[in-house]
């Protein structure tokens, strides 16, 4: 990258989960085991399901799809119990994801994330895997009213927070629910592949303005 800062007025906008984070495997993990503790195999749509609920919609979805006797707080905890160690030590950064943080900053860009992860396990996953002081401001869906990704508000409150207009910021996201929100908005939007949005691939690469298996590959000038 060169010298100079090339994106001064410019803001990227990074989801976590699949995207910064190698993480998804986690989550595979704490659903098998959650649910098999009830003597519930997962079915294969489930994960598709949540991927874009909030936390507690998705405690809320999994106590009416299941039958379960539990209360969503209940769920939440448990969930995050399980989730806590492998965030805070087992998790992994994409390939080369600090180093693009630590270029795009120096480039004159402000940096957000904007995430569905509560802060118990997104802030010992950033600091685990070193990108925790990249960010300018870190904003989640319960910021905006437990509203999800199917809708652009956490983008939208992203941008207001870094003081940048919606179409000069590129969001880096996985889903592809939350690509759509952010096209919406007139914001750029470039794609990081994880397996758990393989079905929605070829989508995606007709929706992104790029995509990316390894951020060595990212814009240089968003």
């Amino acid at each position: 990258m060169a010298d100079g800062a090339i994106n001064a007025g410019k803001g990227a906008i990074f989801d976590l989960d699949g995207t910064l984070l190698d993480s998804m495997g986690v989550w595979d993990q704490v659903d098998i085991d959650f649910l098999g503790r009830r003597g519930i195999p997962v079915p294969p749509d489930y994960m598709v399901k949540v991927a874009s609920m909030q936390f507690q919609q998705i405690a809320e979805y999994t106590i009416a799809r299941f039958g379960l006797p539990d209360t969503p707080d209940q769920l939440m905890r448990e969930w995050d119990d399980m989730a806590r160690v492998s965030y805070s030590t087992v998790v992994e950064a994409k390939p080369h994801a600090r180093e693009y943080l630590t270029r795009l900053r120096a480039s004159g860009a402000k940096l957000a994330v904007a995430t569905s992860l509560p802060p118990a396990l997104r802030e010992p996953a950033m600091k685990h895997v070193g990108i925790f002081e990249c960010f300018d401001t870190v904003v989640s869906v319960d910021d905006v009213g437990d509203i999800g990704k199917d809708r652009p508000d956490v983008y939208l409150l992203a941008a207001s927070r870094l003081g940048v207009a919606p179409r000069d910021c590129t969001v880096f996201e996985d889903l592809l629910v939350g690509m759509r929100s952010a096209k919406s908005v007139g914001m750029a939007v470039w794609a990081m592949h994880d397996d758990s949005s393989d079905h929605d691939w070829p989508a995606i690469c007709d929706l992104a303005d790029g995509v990316l298996f390894d951020f060595a590959d990212a814009p240089e000038a968003l």
